[in-house]
């Protein structure tokens, strides 16, 4: 609401800041409201300021909200409703800071995230720290980011910490520095899986390669025994057939009862 005041006219806004402006005379050495039929253009100008910051805070206000202001008669006093509604007493925001300190003090990196998460949670406890009045300057910042990230993060820490000027540099710098190391990170991991992955390829091709020449192997060595063993039972086998006595011939001998050939 302060940058869209701002940008309409600064005066809106000192007029939601500090109320009303009312021209002012001296009478008898005491300020009383200047009559408005004597105001000057310049103090017209201002006083309408007012109406021009009840009508920007009315206009973005929903119907709940609006009801909540619609009876005051300025907009300093719709502000004001507002912001104890919606950010609490002096009570409430001094305890909201006092936890925000401690979240702000034990900040660290969370296993797995990112640097985008972890400059997204650290921007939203130190914009609200700032809000409610407190002061960072760049270094004290850099160095509770640098702090915060966790062991694998201490080389590029380092290099920060060694060559870089941390009380020129913005956080928002320092950010854009850790996710470019990230990015270069998972980039070697990326490469470094795929490398692996086509190790493992070649490995098992040339694994599926050594099991088929063994087999090859193992099949031509079997037929090999098996062509022995054919051959060992061929060779056997013309022995045992020169061995065997040729086809009998009753009339080549001559009987031993009866002396005659031919007779069996």
């Amino acid at each position: 609401m302060k940058i869209f005041t701002h940008s309409t006219e600064k005066g809106i806004w000192e007029s939601i800041e500090n109320g009303p402006f009312v021209p002012e005379v001296k009478k008898d050495d005491v300020l009383v409201d200047k009559p408005s039929s004597k105001w000057t253009e310049a103090e017209c100008k201002k006083a309408k300021f007012d109406c021009i910051a009840k009508n920007i805070i009315t206009s973005a206000l929903s119907y709940d909200e609006f009801f909540r202001v619609s009876q005051c008669s300025s907009a300093k006093e719709m502000w004001d409703i507002l912001e104890v509604t919606h950010e609490g007493t002096n009570d409430v925001k001094r305890a909201r800071k006092h936890a925000l300190i401690q979240e702000y003090e034990i900040f660290r990196m969370q296993k797995g995230k990112s640097i985008c998460e972890v400059q997204k949670r650290f921007s939203h406890i130190v914009n609200h720290l700032m809000s409610l009045g407190m002061k960072f300057d760049e270094e004290e910042l850099n160095i509770k980011v640098l702090k915060c990230l966790d062991r694998t993060w201490q080389p590029k820490v380092t290099t920060i910490l060694e060559s870089k000027d941390l009380t020129s540099m913005t956080v928002a710098y320092l950010f854009g520095k850790l996710r470019e190391h990230e990015i270069e990170i998972q980039r070697l991991v990326v490469q470094e899986s795929e490398d692996k992955h086509n190790k493992s390829i070649t490995l098992k091709a040339s694994k599926q390669q050594h099991v088929s020449s063994e087999s090859e192997e193992e099949n031509i060595s079997l037929l090999s025994r098996k062509f022995s063993k054919f051959l060992r039972k061929k060779q056997a086998s013309k022995r045992y057939d020169s061995k065997k006595p040729s086809e009998f011939n009753s009339n080549k001998y001559t009987c031993y009862g009866y002396g005659e050939k031919g007779h069996i």
